[in-house]
């Protein structure tokens, strides 16, 4: 098919709830894709920091396709091999006691709020319930995680959304007067991704963890974007120095199928019990297969180190370019802002002259696969040199 017949046969049939670029992509080996009509793409995006291993992963398709064979779907009635496996290696990984998987990063953070009010009016009696997020957050799309999202722009059309959450500024005291006597959680990204690829300040956090464990509030990390070596550490909670009460995974987690985690320290672990939460397609035996794959390679301290090596090589390639003004985030999470033409606008120009990029409110944001080679992160600069140049 040519790109038009794609894009009328997608026109036609799907809800128009997505804003398109102009390429129907058809195949890809690591961060390298060609579309249906051969033209070929450098991607700085890994489907919105989901391809950790980039595309066509012999090993991980290996994985994938074998457990596919052997049993594709099972249903959590019953015990699986491979789900447990995950489950174990993702928490002693992450340090953590207990996992629930779910399908996506909004279902994770569903998690950890149903389990940060149960644990709330369980210990601390009824209506302890009320959750603290912060300004600029974002934390999913179904009713409840847009709730939660920080940002005005997203409480439109689906009222009532449900009740139970307060903003506050990434400052502690600000926190504090959020902070009421039901407050049972605070939930923050270290890094606000949709919110522009803002880290959030050493001090800030440090300070707010303190705070949490002082007055027995639940702290809540949504680590969908910012995990799994997406920033240079496993969780980007390692370098802010803090452990997390919950921590909620998505995103490259899979490698390219939907996954999501919600990880509790111990004392946590019993909070929901049998009947209080489910998912049908949760801990599917593919996709653990597939995550545990990405875990296995990810999770080694030598990848790590190549993660933050490619980060700082990329931040300095955006760096020079005289088009180029802040460049902020961490490892393969960066934001950059333009001096000049709209994000939108350049992210466009970057898909017809073959780079596709990611924006961020006014920023070009980039996440590219964690195995993206130097070749391919040069090609990918040239070519953004060249729109910018232009723009």
């Amino acid at each position: 098919m040519t790109f038009e017949e794609v894009k009328e046969q997608d026109n036609t049939y799907f809800m128009p709830t997505y804003g398109r670029f102009s390429a129907a992509l058809d195949r890809g080996k690591n961060a390298t894709a060609w579309d249906v009509e051969g033209k070929e793409y450098i991607d700085f995006t890994s489907g919105i920091g989901v391809n950790a291993l980039g595309w066509g992963d012999e090993q991980w398709a290996a994985a994938v396709a074998a457990q596919a064979g052997r049993m594709q779907h099972m249903s959590n009635l019953y015990y699986s091999p491979v789900s447990a496996a995950l489950a174990e290696k993702l928490c002693k990984a992450a340090g953590y006691a207990r996992v629930f998987l779910g399908n996506s990063g909004a279902e994770a953070n569903e998690c950890a709020i149903k389990l940060a009010r149960k644990y709330g009016t369980e210990t601390h009696g009824e209506g302890h319930d009320e959750i603290v997020t912060l300004v600029n957050s974002f934390h999913g799309r179904t009713v409840t995680t847009l709730a939660a999202t920080g940002q005005d722009g997203f409480h439109q059309y689906f009222m009532p959304f449900t009740e139970g959450f307060v903003y506050a500024e990434p400052a502690l005291e600000s926190v504090k007067a959020a902070a009421g006597p039901n407050t049972c959680a605070v939930m923050v990204e270290f890094v606000q991704g949709e919110g522009g690829v803002l880290p959030l300040d050493p001090g800030f956090v440090q300070a707010l963890a303190a705070f949490c464990a002082e007055r027995d509030i639940l702290l809540i990390a949504d680590e969908v974007q910012t995990g799994v070596g997406r920033t240079g550490t496993l969780y980007c909670c390692e370098q802010y120095g803090v452990k997390p009460d919950v921590l909620t995974s998505a995103k490259g987690l899979g490698g390219g199928l939907p996954v999501g985690a919600c990880l509790c320290t111990e004392r946590l672990g019993a909070v929901l019990s049998k009947g209080m939460h489910g998912s049908t397609f949760g801990a599917n035996p593919v996709v653990c297969a597939g995550a545990l794959q990405v875990l296995e390679r990810v999770a080694q301290p030598g990848f790590l180190k190549t993660v933050r090596e490619k980060g700082a090589y990329l931040r300095r390639g955006l760096e020079k370019l005289p088009e180029i003004g802040e460049v902020r985030g961490m490892g393969l999470m960066l934001g950059a802002a333009l001096k000049k033409g709209a994000a939108a606008e350049a992210a466009a120009a970057c898909v017809e002259k073959g780079l596709l990029v990611l924006t961020a409110k006014t920023l070009l944001r980039f996440l590219p696969p964690l195995t993206i080679t130097y070749e391919e992160l040069d090609k990918g600069l040239a070519i953004l040199a060249e729109v910018l140049k232009n723009l």
